[in-house]
């Protein structure tokens, strides 16, 4: 079974965006960190769609959010130039760019869970919901624990660039609550519409 066409243009608008953010990389030696998963799980997602089929609004999801970790891999997420692109005015003493990507990961994961959950393992409505909040607090600490282990073996400098920690003891629990916090505005908006229209698929 083939996927939809719009499926494989939001793929490959992926993997577009791999040299883009990869070639005049700000900080190289990072480069294959923040990419190297892209361009490994391309091929991965075009097999695994074509066996366990997701809707298009799905898949787009999950492909925004992974254009807009390719953006901000392009300067690391703690250096996009977002203040001199006219955003000073908002005062904040760090580059709160990788807070956004957090927050991204929770609202852009929220409907892909849902529906996996209801498509796939045949939960009912409530159950996906919880199962979605569950897996976004899950994946925010293995993705905590894994940028952990790998700065390990890292030098303090390029642990730095990819955590993009900037002396906040507490970036890692912060990003997992922002996180969650992205999931639950896709909840409640997605009750929203589905109150205004009870005919209407949930979250579509």
């Amino acid at each position: 079974m083939g996927l939809p066409a719009a499926q494989r243009w939001w793929l490959l608008a992926c993997l577009a965006g791999v040299p883009l953010s990869a070639v005049g990389a700000a900080y190289p030696p990072n480069t294959w960190l923040q990419v190297g998963p892209v361009v490994a799980g391309i091929p991965l997602a075009w097999w695994e769609l074509r066996r366990w089929p997701m809707s298009t609004a799905s898949v787009g999801w999950v492909c925004a959010f992974v254009l807009l970790h390719l953006f901000a891999a392009r300067w690391t997420y703690s250096s996009v130039p977002y203040d001199a692109w006219g955003h000073a005015a908002f005062g904040f003493q760090r580059n709160m760019f990788d807070r956004l990507v957090h927050f991204a990961s929770g609202l852009c994961f929220a409907l892909p869970l849902v529906e996996a959950g209801m498509r796939h393992a045949r939960l009912t409505r409530r159950m996906a919901v919880t199962f979605m909040l569950l897996a976004v607090l899950a994946i925010g600490a293995l993705y905590e624990i894994f940028e952990w282990m790998l700065t390990l073996g890292l030098s303090p400098e390029a642990a730095e660039q990819y955590n993009g920690q900037q002396g906040d003891m507490f970036d890692a629990p912060k990003d997992m609550a922002l996180a969650l916090l992205g999931a639950l505005v896709w909840m409640i908006s997605a009750r929203l519409r589905r109150d205004r229209s009870q005919s209407a698929p949930w979250g579509a």
